[in-house]
């Protein structure tokens, strides 16, 4: 019988930034070295800041 598989939350949102195109070259240049995406990085550090801060209110 085959494992239950996770079911993955669906993203439905977007957020749009502005920043330095050279900023932004470098980052999705290091997130390609470091086989990561950039919007799983910008994902990880939304969910770790609302974590930290979380207690606040």
């Amino acid at each position: 019988m085959p494992e239950p598989t996770k079911k993955k939350a669906k993203h439905d949102s977007q957020l749009v930034i502005r920043i330095k195109k050279s900023e932004r070259d470098r980052f999705v240049a290091l997130c390609d070295e470091l086989d990561t995406s950039a919007a799983r990085e910008i994902r990880r550090f939304i969910r770790r800041f609302l974590a930290e801060h979380s207690d606040e209110g």
